[in-house]
């Protein structure tokens, strides 16, 4: 058996009851966006296949706040599967810096298999599909879905964007209407430019109802 179907055998079945939005099918169109963008990019398969696989392991959002720990977990899986070190330590590398850490911190991604993964990560985070995944989020932590009282912020740390208090709608403003301009690859901007289209549209409807603007365009 390949080691990518071990990985995907021994961790569907913790992601399959998600609501939050980072279940199980949010991690094979992680995986499918990644095969598409390597086919275009470049880069080992293998290895992008698996960070895919594995970008969500033991997520920092929920295993309270510890960084580090999915990077942890991934090459621990990998190694028990005899995978070898070095490429579980490019995994690992990865998972641990895959994640978006506020608007105004600078994020780390070194490998071509890691611009890959967080690529499909980001496009997975905007669009259609994207906005529904952020109401979902919202619900699960308990966010307003919207309070105009309540200022956008631009995180300048990972502590305080991971402790950010703010609504669902303050969510697009902080993180998901950057992502389009942080992509790391032309195939992966294609196809963001599309889906930055259209979260601003959603967002533009979304404020003219709740101002009642029967008028507005």
């Amino acid at each position: 058996m390949k080691i990518t179907e071990q990985v995907e055998n021994a961790i569907r079945e913790q992601f399959l009851d998600d609501a939050t939005g980072h279940d199980w099918y949010h991690i094979l169109r992680v995986v499918n966006l990644s095969k598409y963008i390597q086919s275009k990019e470049g880069g080992d398969l293998e290895i992008v296949v698996l960070a895919a696989l594995l970008h969500d392991i033991s997520d920092h959002k929920f295993n309270g706040g510890k960084l580090d720990e999915g990077g942890k977990v991934a090459y621990a899986l990998l190694r028990s599967f005899d995978y070898p070190e070095d490429k579980s330590l490019k995994v690992k590398y990865i998972v641990d810096n895959i994640s978006f850490k506020g608007a105004n911190t600078e994020a780390e991604m070194q490998s071509l298999e890691g611009r890959i993964v967080q690529d499909a990560d980001r496009l997975d985070a905007i669009g259609a599909i994207g906005v529904g995944r952020t109401f979902a989020y919202g619900g699960h932590k308990g966010q307003a879905m919207y309070d105009p009282t309540i200022p956008v912020k631009m995180h300048d740390s990972f502590e305080d964007y991971a402790n950010s208090k703010g609504t669902t709608i303050n969510h697009f403003h902080e993180k998901l209407l950057l992502l389009a301009d942080r992509l790391n690859t032309k195939t992966a901007q294609g196809i963001g430019a599309k889906r930055h289209q259209l979260m601003e549209r959603f967002l533009n409807d979304f404020l003219n109802e709740w101002d009642f603007n029967p008028e507005a365009k």
